[in-house]
């Protein structure tokens, strides 16, 4: 069956090459028994396509059952799941079977699966290993042959770094991945659900359908979309209802769109903003890297002594009466290099007069230099200790020890 047909069968609309990939993929997939996981944003049309593999598989003459996990309440999810036998719990006045039981032969698509209580999650693995269950109240092991089918719009792998979701339970869900995109990845495909889903209004409530002239077209197909193909359908629905110019101009487009002005800002703005809160994984992170960085200041502090004694022993052995100009004098020597002696005629020559145009009034103190740095670094950001530690190129918890260090104000 072509991908064309499966469109019209199920009512898909788009053209989008993500779009057809989601769609072959749950065709290939249909014919076996893997186990699938749907990914994608909410409101792209996750459900359409256990549907898919459902209506193309064996077990299309079986019960298909549709599960929100996420709307079923977490004291009562495993007896709607697995049953329950009679007085297992307050108000069970009789043995029930659960939906695992039911659809026996058939196919049960769990939707917002990452929703589901640990203990739940436990009980799901053991039917993906074995196909064995037990109803909440009974020790006597079931049976079942549900292909099983899941969505989520979450990130499944960030809850198992928090805890909330098992791996295994992750891997054996996943299978065989299926990847639905957003209506912003398919910005092909706006403007034709637009006029489907006015097609639709216009002859449900028997009225002239809405038309876009060019510049609402660019305005609707710029926008982010962020509740996908559910948003622009009501959007669509709301404008056919209200507006009785049949004629929509970008004016009265923008009306209905939250938050219009914001349509062309990149996807790295909105992950800065979705990330205001920090948590206390991320404030670690942060700490780890600032001592990470005073730790290499430490290093190359640590180097500079060591290089200093070396020649400080170095020069007690060669030339004593410049070490001895060195300590008193405060001239700071400059390192040579391996090989390097020192001569009495440079010494000589650092007793020969300068002339007065050669005197070097800026002090040679590596500490008054380090604080006349951090105050330039200062004065220069308007006293951000952020972008003047990063001029600096030291951490901004260094900068902070050394400015209180040397009482700058």
């Amino acid at each position: 069956m072509e991908i064309q047909a499966i469109k019209q069968r199920f009512g898909i609309i788009g053209t989008s090459p993500l779009l057809d990939r989601a769609i072959h993929i749950a065709m290939q997939v249909s014919p076996t028994d893997l186990t699938v996981l749907i990914t994608g944003e909410s409101g792209v049309g996750k459900e359409f396509f256990p549907k898919i593999i459902h209506q193309l598989s064996a077990r299309k003459h079986g019960a298909y059952i549709a599960v929100n996990c996420g709307a079923i309440p977490e004291g009562t999810i495993d007896s709607e799941l697995f049953g329950h036998e009679r007085g297992s719990f307050t108000g069970a006045h009789e043995a029930r079977k659960g939906y695992f039981e039911v659809v026996n032969g058939g196919t049960i698509f769990l939707d917002e699966v990452a929703e589901l209580p640990l203990s739940t999650q436990v009980r799901l693995l053991r039917v993906l290993e074995t196909g064995e269950f037990l109803k909440v109240g009974s020790s006597n092991v079931l049976k079942t042959d549900a292909r099983i089918v899941a969505a989520t719009n979450v990130d499944i792998l960030e809850l198992i770094g928090l805890g909330k979701f098992r791996e295994d339970l992750y891997y054996r869900l996943n299978t065989v991945p299926i990847y639905v995109p957003s209506l912003r990845e398919r910005k092909e495909d706006i403007h034709l659900l637009f006029r489907k889903f006015a097609a639709d209004f216009a002859e449900k409530y028997r009225m002239p359908p809405v038309q876009l002239d060019e510049e609402s077209i660019k305005l609707l197909t710029s926008y982010r979309w962020q509740g996908n193909v559910r948003q622009l359908k009501n959007i669509t629905e709301q404008i056919s209802i209200i507006e009785k110019n049949r004629n929509i101009s970008a004016g009265t487009l923008e009306r209905y769109l939250p938050d219009a002005h914001f349509r062309d800002l990149p996807v790295l703005y909105r992950r800065e903003e979705e990330k205001k809160e920090i948590n206390e994984r991320d404030l670690l992170y942060r700490v780890l890297f600032d001592m990470k960085r005073d730790i290499n200041d430490l290093k190359r502090i640590v180097g500079d002594i060591v290089q200093n004694e070396n020649l400080i022993k170095e020069l007690q052995q060669t030339n004593p009466q410049l070490l001895s100009r060195i300590l008193n004098e405060g001239i700071e020597p400059e390192r040579t290099r391996p090989g390097d002696e020192f001569h009495p005629e440079q010494e000589e020559s650092l007793t020969e007069p300068f002339e007065e145009s050669e005197v070097i009034e800026e002090s040679l103190s590596l500490q008054e230099r380090e604080i006349d740095l951090i105050k330039k670094a200062l004065a220069r950001h308007q006293g951000k200790r952020k972008n003047a530690s990063r001029e600096l190129g030291i951490s901004e918890r260094t900068l902070y020890r050394k400015i209180k260090e040397y009482n700058i104000n």
